[in-house]
Order: C-alpha cells, then sequence, then structure tokens
C-alpha cells in the first residue's frame, strides 16, 4: 500500500543568494519528490514570526525570524511516498557540520542557522506550514 503524502520545503535566504534553486530541487526530483507546487516569496519580518511561532520561546526565535525575511525564499509542496520522513533524510541534520554525506545541508549548509533549507517535522506540521503558504 502506498503512503502519498504532501510536505513543505523552503529554500532558505542564503541557498537563493547562492543561486542553489535548481541544484536543490534536482536533488527532490532524484529522491522521488514531485513537486506540487513552488513559488518565490520574501516574507516580512511578522510573517517569519507567525510561521515560526511553535519556536517563541526559545532563545534563536528572533534571529530565525530575521534571518528567514532576510531574503527571498522559495516554498515548495512535495508530494511522494512517506514524503515527511523521505525530505527530512535528505535535507540531512540541522547542524550542517553533523549532516550525512550527500544530503542538502552537508552539500550547500554554510552554518547551523543557514542550513540551507527547512521542512515539516510530522504530517501535521505539514499541513499547517502547507496552508500558511499556499491557499487550495
Amino acid at each position: 500500500m502506498s503512503n502519498i503524502e504532501q510536505t513543505l520545503s523552503i529554500i532558505k535566504p542564503d541557498a537563493v543568494e547562492r543561486n542553489l534553486i535548481d541544484e536543490i530541487k534536482f536533488i527532490l526530483k532524484k529522491n522521488n519528490l514531485n513537486i506540487k507546487d513552488s513559488k518565490k516569496i520574501h516574507l516580512t519580518k511578522d510573517e517569519a514570526a507567525d510561521f515560526y511561532k511553535v519556536h517563541q520561546s526559545k532563545p534563536f526565535y528572533n534571529d530565525l525570524c530575521s534571518y528567514l525575511s532576510s531574503g527571498p525564499i522559495v516554498v515548495m509542496v512535495l508530494e511522494g511516498e512517506n514524503a515527511v520522513l523521505t525530505y527530512r533524510k535528505i535535507m540531512g541534520a540541522t547542524d550542517p557540520k553533523n549532516a550525512k554525506d550527500n544530503t542538502i545541508r552537508k552539500l550547500y549548509g554554510l552554518s547551523i542557522d543557514k542550513n540551507s533549507v527547512h521542512g515539516s517535522d510530522s504530517k501535521d506540521n505539514a499541513k499547517k506550514e502547507i496552508d500558511f503558504f499556499f491557499k487550495y
């Protein structure tokens, strides 16, 4: 039985700035994740704060919001077999230094903050995050 699901991917400002959009999309497709929808946007600090409000109590919250709103990002709806887990594996660990070889963050991440991509961490969050950016 197949388990087709959707997840949200964000190509963060550091990766957009370095023109890595096509490379990252290629990795997604190579791993059987279909890009169902995609758009390049520039969030305001308030929109970033709203998106990341689950992290409001964490010490890195303000930096995270400033960073996500610091330049254009590409938000995508990915669809595929076990998409949430598959994408999390492809992304690699939050800190690029700890990420496995050939993961997006190992290949392109600059630091724990500028780690090039975001992905939903659960099916529930995937739905909320997709709804945040895409109105179907």
